[in-house]
């Protein structure tokens, strides 16, 4: 392929560019060899002439295809070239939002300088176990290759992560350690992984600091080994630091800060406990104001400094030691605002004791004032001869004061790390470890100094081991797939490393410098000018004599000298250092003991930066030992150390990239970019690998990528690599540019490109040959359309124009028509105008001449009647006046004599005879009404004393009675009256009984009336409901025409909301229950670890019995009823002894819950005694002796028969049940099948003969026990009468009475009277309560017609809307009533009918199962056997369904039915026939009244079942077999214990077998906690055998062949941590999966709910996993496979409507899937587009949707990408939703589980019991 033919017209092409680096361009005349142009086009449309040079023949990089852009791996692309690079990180930065891309073994990570959603917890599960290629890439898929590395390998990993300050090496580093804390989290209590988190913040406190390019910039590096035993949890760690910048604690560049500990520190120093350190805000001290600004925004340094100290406890920090640490930070900042005084023109100075800094500084660190103020100031100088002590100028002072606040703070440093080595230290045998190397990456400044020197020095040796790797990688793939090995040329540094560390060099030269007493800066920079002039990687500079410039592999870098020899020194002076050894402090004393001195450190062995003091002069008498190490040698050692480990581990590499230097968020800067990009060997491994075969294709990728490209013929062969090699032969030309291994092709780069190129060539090819021919049919087709419409429209307008013909000719006749009958009526109309006229004219006049006569002669009538009424008026006037003046002439006259007689009165009344007559009547009147008065007084003392006379008079008569009858019971004298007066009170009784009858008659035909008239009533209203029930329905239907169902909506809505609170609630619970069963598994294990410790040889097992005599006291105590139990457990109490009896809860609870029950018992007794009372009053002596007797006669008689019948009921359930199985018995012995149908028949009818011989001796038993109990009695009677006669006669006759004549009749009569009254009383009853029912159901339906009637009246007063939402809301209650019924019923049927079906399965099988073994059976035998079962048939008795087990069989029950219990050896009988038979076994326990062997059994059962279950913990069938077993008992505990509730569907001989004496509600708690914890196992075990499958299944796997298309990958697809078998899953298998899962469930006979609940989880996690997988693989999100992923999706949809699952509410579950497919088919150009997305996408959320979008890729080069524009529009139309803020869907969420109430149809005596189980010591009662 020559050069001419890739640079055609319309390819694209990269040229440089001053401002973007890199400009893309489009070539528009095709290149010829010799051409010294290229003519080119830029994307603004301007034109560009690209001069070429001729000699060099360098024509511009080319640009890949569109559909590679954006890849996750930059390997994958096919042109490898910077421009690529840039190019392809800077789509997946700005329009993807990807920090994160692969570049071969390299992970680049772009800072975001922002919050990204992308760390939690689930997204570390999320990439968990899953392979580097598979995901998108991310830190968490570099940390999870290098866990599953160590894993399979068993070989060290090492993860490098590297950078220039502010590009996210920290963070980095911190979310990998973050991975593996959380994925091998430690196995013991130890809590290791949060310890290695805990040390995080420590080390950003006291090692990182705010730079002009980092708000949280590592001023040092660090490694980190995370250890792993052999399970790979980890368990411990170990942290190695190098090169703190000690310089930043006494300097600071402008808008940079101190470490952050100072500023925590400052910003605490309010608190209580740091009152004394004397501190104050940062701004008040030198050492952390030079920057200037002191604060970060967004940081709160109170709220860090509280993390810092949470950190320091956690990690083992003692408070004493974190209090010295604080007092230490305190004192350095103190130190630095020491005032220092000159004196004596500058040559000495002071510093003044009352500096109030130096004495706090002087008390922080417990050192002498006056020392530390002398030597602040002095140096001691040492000679041969003497020792001098020399003033120090100002500068000096400061400059020693500055190197001992670094020396102090560099120590502290290093304690810090040592203890949180310690912390992190463990004593287990470390089997692997993962190393984090988070370390500074090149750096170059305006001012470059010794630190940077050695960071550069430091990235040289990991550029060096870099690119060895990735060329060992290259070569060993070579290797592997057999390919030509050739030598590629590759970048090595080593002669810039020699000449930093070979003999000689820079660091030498610099340690030989700081030897020689008055060496320089220059001096040392002159000897590199000298020794290193010519070396190839150093140079001069031309303007400077004291820097000198290295050309590293990144850049060339130029160095000042300034400082080299005082940095490397590290020189403090030795007097202040043993001033501050001799601190009273002993950690601060400790702190600076040289390392001679003290106790061994591992600084070195760990590579920290240990550095020692060195004093002012040389020590004579060290003058024979090793010189101190210089900074530089110490970190050359430790440079080497960390080599060595790295090159013993495997590496992963992490390089960090700083997109912007403005910190401003994806804010891409190409210069930027493309200078950290070669500084890091990111572009270095590009050129590695594009010197070879970048491009690298399985054959069946390839062959599936670029089929389309073969011919026929070929694809006939079955052979793809055959296919491939002769397509690839004939594309390509030059053979050098592919290359063939085994299980890969390899191609130069380029070579895929041209590849794509072709197959764009060919679809498009073929598009247009689709589009012609399409195009050419639908333009028949419309042609055709347009023809046929043609002639359709001329039929039609034909038709028209005869329609329109005819009906003018009609419309013409019919017009002649209308005028004929028009002008007819007009004349006839005229006519009669005229005629009526002419009438009502004549009338008119005539009237007015009638009425002119009337008006005149009314005019005489009415004035004679004014004359008449005139003239009375008149007289009337005149005699009124007459009248009136005699009246008032009367009324002088008579108010004369008036006057005259009151004159006379008045002296009249002044007498005294006067007042005696006024007196004389009121005396009469006060008499009068006093003696009624008396007379009242005295009937009122006459009634109450008749009231008196009758009521002792009645207690009189009742004492004289029961005198009498004490008297008739006790005496020996008779009375011949006394029958006589018996037979009188016989003769009141029957008359009261007569009269009983009338009132009885009486009574019935009241109620007769009064039924009918109820009868009447309840029609008459129940024709008045039909009538309000037709008209509600019609107003119904006209408010459900007029207004929509919003109503509906907040009903369902507050339904959804209370549904939800009570699943949040349920979940909250069972999430308890989890952890409790977490625990509990926990405690276990931890017991089992103990017995395996504390075993040993000669050690001796405890019994078996002790342990289970320990659980006893876990359970709940059982409520007895019985007084018998409580005495026994007082009495043991008093046997024990209180101190015991204390201890044991159990007892307790039964004594708590006994008094509880007496006190109720009390309470019963005390209100049937006062009832008791109340009737004894009303009833008379005689009749109540009579009813004791009777009662008593009645209640001997009741019992006996009953207790007989229940006798002979056993007998006959024995003997029919012994028939039953002899029956089975012979017939699978017998062994032909002659008179089978004869032999049956006869068993039949002895059956029956049988049957009815017992009924009638049990009549004649009935009869004799009755009257044997009649003789006894009357026997004693007449033993009491013999008696009376021989101590005395009858006194009313001297002849001998036949006594039990007399008393025989008494009794009959009494127990005639007794039998007449309880009819009547039970009539009566009836009656009443037939009564009260009708009453209360005429005022049920009175209320519901008063509500019916209100809610008309208030629905009539209402506004129309609002009455359409009355009428709706009535109408829901309505339907929702009935739906419920109506679900309830349809459940009960759909249950019986399953029930019956498996009972008619099972039947059906036993019949077959009979039928084939009666084959073979001889007649003999079965004569033999039908005599043998008749005998046993007659002795069997009726089996009451509980089953008798000793106590000592108790452990042989739980193993034989529990332990050792297989499902497949009960599958054949009812389901859960474990769950019956223990219920069974409780039962007898509770019939027995036996609390302790309930106890023990329910304990024996409970923890059986959790042994059971955590041997099979990943047994699903076993599972749940336990589940449905444990569910089934905890039913039979609810549906028998008693309670109304729960036996509504019991049926009578259920019912008899209830618990009788034990409350086991605390029980039911227990089990119920049982199950949660058996579902949720259930569940874990199912995911577990799921997930595997579901991304191959859902995702991956092709279900409609052909629709996907394969893209290029890159080098991840190779990672070495995929598994070599072919781990793919279909559908099928999912669904075969989910199959087995149903058939088991199904068939071990669990709950229908709980199954229903089970795939709900099921597919809730299917839904998780996929979309989970979906929202972090770029290579799934394309449209094909959004069709993919819809089909699988209704074939799981279509499973569960064939299995009747649609109301589980699964489907519901797959929601977000089905809308993640959806938006990946749906079209993503417009805003109409948006919206519609918008709407449809409602169970995703807005981060879900733009992160689909985002990674969505076209997988052919016509599909269109999503814009940037489009995702902003989508953000746009989404911020009202108020979504969660994390991405991933929790995958491990469990549903609460619900167990409804299930009640069996089954009754416990018609269970069998199969020999299988060898449950032979289990005796049926």
């Amino acid at each position: 392929m020559s050069t001419a033919q890739l640079y055609t017209k319309y390819t694209r092409v990269w040229i440089p560019d001053p401002d973007e680096v890199w400009r893309s361009a489009e070539i528009i005349k095709d290149y010829k060899e010799g051409d010294k142009s290229l003519h080119l086009k830029l994307e603004d449309e301007t034109l560009y002439e690209y001069p070429i040079d001729l000699q060099g023949n360098e024509l511009p990089f080319l640009r890949n295809p569109d559909i590679l852009v954006g890849e996750n791996d930059l390997t994958a692309l096919s042109y490898l070239h910077e421009p690529a690079v840039l190019h392809n990180l800077k789509v997946r930065f700005l329009e993807s939002n990807h920090i994160y891309t692969y570049c071969g073994i390299v992970l680049v990570a772009i800072n975001p300088y922002e919050q990204l959603p992308i760390y939690e917890q689930d997204v570390i599960y999320a990439y968990s176990g899953q392979n580097m290629g598979d995901m998108d890439p991310h830190i968490f898929a570099v940390a999870e290759e290098a866990y599953k590395q160590m894993a399979r390998d068993e070989k060290n990993q090492s993860i490098i992560v590297s950078g220039e300050s502010g590009a996210g090496k920290t963070v980095s580093a911190k979310y990998a350690m973050r991975f593996f804390a959380t994925v091998g989290g430690s196995a013991s209590d130890t809590n290791i992984e949060a310890k290695v988190l805990a040390s995080s913040p420590i080390m950003e406190a006291i090692g990182n600091a705010k730079t002009t390019r980092n708000d949280n910039s590592s001023r040092f590096g660090k490694y980190i080994q995370i250890g792993f035993d052999k399970r790979y949890h980890i368990i411990g760690a170990n942290m190695r630091t190098y090169l703190l910048e000690k310089s930043r604690v006494v300097f600071q560049a402008e808008d940079e800060r101190n470490y952050h500990i100072f500023y925590q520190l400052c910003a605490s120093a309010s608190l209580p406990e740091f009152k004394d350190l004397g501190l104050t805000c940062a701004e008040d001290f030198f050492y952390t104001s030079q920057g200037g600004d002191t604060s970060i925004d967004g940081v709160d340094d109170a709220d860090d400094f509280e993390k810092t100290r949470h950190a320091f406890t956690l990690l083992g920090v003692k408070e004493s030691h974190q209090t010295t640490i604080f007092r230490i930070i305190a004192a350095i900042l103190h130190l630095g605002n020491l005032e220092i005084q000159a004196e004596r023109d500058g040559d000495a100075c002071s510093v003044s004791s009352e500096d109030e800094h130096l004495n706090n500084f002087c008390g922080l660190l417990g050192v002498e004032h006056s020392q530390m103020q002398h030597w602040l100031c002095h140096r001691k100088l040492v000679t041969t001869s003497e020792t001098y002590v020399k003033s120090m100028s100002v500068q000096q002072v400061v400059n020693a004061r500055n190197a001992l606040a670094k020396h102090i703070y560099a120590r502290l440093f290093n304690w810090i790390v040592q203890h949180i080595n310690k912390a992190l230290h463990t004593t287990v045998k470390q089997h692997s470890f993962i190393g984090v190397l988070d370390i500074y990456g090149f750096e170059t400044f305006e001012v470059n100094s010794f630190e940077q020197f050695c960071i550069n020095y430091a990235n040289e040796k990991l550029q060096q081991q870099f690119n060895s790797h990735v060329f060992k990688l290259e070569q060993e793939e070579y290797m592997k797939e057999g390919i030509p090995w050739t030598l590629i040329d590759f970048y090595d540094n080593q002669p810039c490393i020699d000449l930093i560390e070979a003999k000689l060099g820079i660091l030498d030269l610099l340690d030989e410098e700081c030897k020689v007493p008055k060496g320089t800066d220059q001096n040392w920079a002159q000897k590199l000018y000298d020794r290193h002039a010519s070396t190839q990687h150093f140079q001069k500079p031309r303007m400077s004599n004291t820097s000198f410039i290295v050309l590293h592999f990144a850049d060339k870098v130029e160095y000042q000298s300034e400082g080299f020899l005082e940095k490397n020194r590290d020189t403090v002076y030795e007097e202040q250092i043993n001033i501050l050894k001799a601190s009273k402090y002993q950690m601060v004393a400790d702190l600076f003991q040289d390392e001679k001195d003290a106790a061994p450190t591992t600084s070195m062995a760990k590579g920290t930066s240990k550095i020692s003091v060195r004093s002012a002069r040389p020590v004579i008498k060290a003058a024979n030992k090793e010189h101190k190490k210089t900074v530089g040698h110490q970190f050359r050692n430790s440079l080497h150390l960390l080599m060595e480990t790295l090159n013993a581990t495997t590496p992963h590499y992490v390089r960090c990239i700083k997109p912007n230097d403005e910190k401003l968020p994806f804010k891409f800067d190409p210069k930027r970019a493309v200078q950290q990009l070669r500084a890091c060997g990111v572009l270095e491994t590009i050129r590695i690998s594009a010197a070879g075969f970048p491009s690298r294709w399985s054959y069946h990728d390839f062959f599936n990528r670029y089929r389309v490209l073969m011919k026929k013929r070929d694809l006939s062969k079955n052979d793809k690599k055959q296919i491939c090699q002769t397509l690839l032969e004939d594309l390509i030309k030059d053979p050098d540019k592919f290359q063939f291994g085994r299980t890969k092709i390899f191609f130069r780069a380029g070579q895929v490109a041209y590849l794509e190129k072709l197959r764009a060539d060919k679809f498009r090819a073929a598009t247009i040959m689709i589009q012609k021919t399409v195009r050419g049919w639908l333009q028949r087709v419309k042609y055709k359309r347009l023809r046929q419409a043609a002639m359709v429209i001329q039929r039609y307008t034909r038709g028209h124009l005869a329609r329109r013909l005819a009906e003018h000719l009609r419309r013409t006749r019919a017009a002649i028509v209308f005028q004929k009958q028009y002008r007819m009526l007009r004349i006839l109309r005229a006519f009669q105008r005229v005629r009526n006229a002419t009438i009502t004219i004549q009338a008119f006049a005539r009237g007015m001449f009638v009425r002119r006569i009337y008006r005149k002669i009314l005019a005489e009538h009415k004035a004679t009647i004014l004359q008449k009424y005139t003239r009375g008026w008149l007289a009337r006037t005149r005699f009124r006046r007459v009248r009136g003046a005699t009246i008032v002439l009367q009324c002088y006259y008579r108010r004369m004599k008036a006057r005259q007689e009151l004159k006379a009165l008045r002296i009249e009344a002044r007498s005294a005879q006067h007042l005696k007559k006024l007196n004389i009547g009121m005396e009469n009147k006060v008499v009068q009404l006093q003696r009624k008065i008396d007379e009242q007084n005295k009937e009122y003392k006459l009634l109450n004393e008749q009231l008196s006379m009758l009521t002792s008079a009645h207690s009189s008569e009742v004492e004289k009675l029961k005198k009498e009858l004490v008297q008739y019971q006790q005496s020996h004298r008779g009375d011949g009256n006394q029958l006589v007066s018996l037979q009188e009170e016989m003769e009141q009784l029957r008359l009261e009984l007569e009269k009983a009858h009338g009132e009885r008659k009486v009574v019935e035909d009241s109620y007769i009336k009064e039924k009918d008239l109820l009868r009447k009533r309840i029609s008459d209203l129940e024709e008045e409901n039909a009538l309000l029930k037709q008209e509600k329905e019609e107003l119904n239907s006209r408010i459900l025409c007029q207004s929509e169902d919003e109503f509906a909506r907040n009903t369902v809505e507050e339904n959804i909301q209370m549904k939800k609170e009570l699943e949040e609630e349920r979940s909250r619970y069972q999430n308890l229950v989890k952890e409790y069963s977490r625990l509990e598994q926990r405690y276990d294990n931890l017991r089992d670890e103990m017995t395996i410790i504390k075993q040993a040889p000669g050690h001796r097992r405890n019994p078996s019995n002790q342990s289970s005599l320990e659980s006893d006291s876990n359970y709940p105590s059982i409520s007895t009823s019985e007084i018998g139990d409580t005495e026994d457990v007082i009495q043991q109490v008093e046997e024990v002894g209180m101190e015991k009896a204390a201890m044991d809860m159990t007892l307790f609870l039964k004594l708590q819950k006994r008094v509880r029950e007496l006190e109720q018992e009390r309470k019963k007794l005390q209100t049937q005694l006062e009832k008791k009372e109340q009737e004894s009053k009303k009833s008379q002596v005689i009749e109540t002796k009579t009813e004791v007797t009777s009662d008593h006669e009645d209640f001997a008689y009741n019992s006996l028969k009953r207790q007989e019948l229940e006798s002979e009921n056993k007998k006959l359930k024995n003997e029919l049940n012994e028939l039953r199985k002899a029956i089975a018995d012979r017939a699978t012995q017998n062994n032909s099948s002659n008179d089978i149908q004869d032999s049956y028949n006869l068993l039949l009818n002895q059956l029956k003969s049988a049957n009815e011989e017992l009924e009638v001796r049990k009549e004649e038993v009935l009869i004799l026990r009755t009257q044997i109990m009649k003789a006894a009695q009357q026997k004693e009677t007449g033993k009491n009468m013999e008696s009376i006669t021989t101590n005395a006669s009858w006194p009313n006759s001297d002849k001998h009475i036949d006594q039990e004549d007399a008393i025989e009749a008494y009794q009959g009569m009494c127990e005639t009277n007794r039998l007449l009254e309880a009819q009547l009383q039970d009539q009566r009853r009836e009656h009443e309560e037939e009564v009260e029912a009708l009453k209360n159901q005429v005022d049920a339906m009175k209320e519901e017609l008063e509500k019916q009637q209100q809610a008309f009246l208030q629905t009539l007063q209402l506004s129309p809307e609002a009455q359409v939402e009355f009428g709706l809301q009535q109408e829901i209650t309505r339907l929702t009533n009935e739906n419920l019924d109506l679900k309830e019923l349809l459940e009960k049927l759909e249950k019986n009918e399953k029930k019956l079906k498996k009972q008619l399965k099972i039947y059906m099988k036993k019949v077959q199962d009979f039928e084939a073994s009666q084959v073979t059976v001889p007649a003999e035998r079965r004569q033999h056997e039908r005599n043998m079962q008749v005998a046993v048939q007659r002795k069997e008795k009726d089996f009451q369904g509980m089953l008798e087990y000793y106590k000592e069989d108790e452990p042989l029950l739980i193993r034989n039915l529990i332990t050792d219990l297989k499902p497949q050896a009960v599958s054949a009988t009812v389901p859960c026939l474990p769950a019956y038979i223990l219920y069974m076994c409780i039962r007898h326990a509770d019939y027995i009244n036996d609390d302790q062997k309930v106890h023990s059994l329910l304990t024996s059962t409970i923890n059986g079942i959790k042994k059971v279950l955590k041997k099979h913990n990943d047994d699903f069938q076993m599972t749940s077999f336990w589940l449905a077993n444990t569910c089934r008992l905890l039913h039979c505990l609810k549906q028998y214990s008693g309670d109304a509730g729960f036996m509504t569907q019991n049926t009578p001989k259920q019912n008899e077998h209830c618990l009788k004496n034990f409350d086991l509600t605390e029980y039911r708690q227990v089990l119920s906690h049982l199950s949660i914890q058996i579902y949720q196992q259930l569940i874990k075990i199912a995911e577990g055998i799921l997930q595997p499958m579901i991304v191959s299944a859902v995702l991956e796997n092709e279900s409609i062949q052909g629709l996907s298309g394969v893209k290029p990958m890159g080098y991840r697809n190779r990672s070495s941590s995929m598994a070599d078998g072919d781990s793919s899953y279909s559908l099928d298998a999912i669904i075969r999966q989910l199959n087995t899962f149903h058939s088991i469930m199904c068939d071990q006979g669990l709950d229908p709910e709980i199954v229903q609940q089970v795939f709900k989880q099921l597919f809730y996690m299917i839904n998780a996993v996929a979309l989970n997988n979906l929202l972090l693989r770029k290579d799934v999100c394309s449209w094909s496979t959004g069709m993919q992923l819809r089909f699988n999706i209704s074939q799981l949809e279509e499973w569960l409507r064939g299995k009747n699952l649609q109301q589980s509410g699964a489907a519901q579950t797959l929601e977000p899937l089905i809308q993640a497919a959806q938006l990946l088919q749906l079209k993503k150009k417009t805003s109409e587009d948006a919206e519609a997305i918008c709407s449809l996408c409602t169970s995703l959320t807005t981060q879900q949707i733009v992160k689909i979008l985002n990674l969505y890729t076209p997988v052919n080069e016509f599909e269109e990408r999503v814009t940037v524009a489009f995702i902003r529009d989508i953000q746009m139309h989404l911020q009202e939703r108020n979504d969660p803020p994390q991405l991933l869907l929790d995958f491990k969420h469990m549903f609460p589980v619900l167990f409804p109430f299930n009640p069996s149809s089954i009754t416990m005596d018609s269970i069998h019991l199969p020999a299988s189980l060898n449950l032979e010591f289990l005796h049926k009662v």
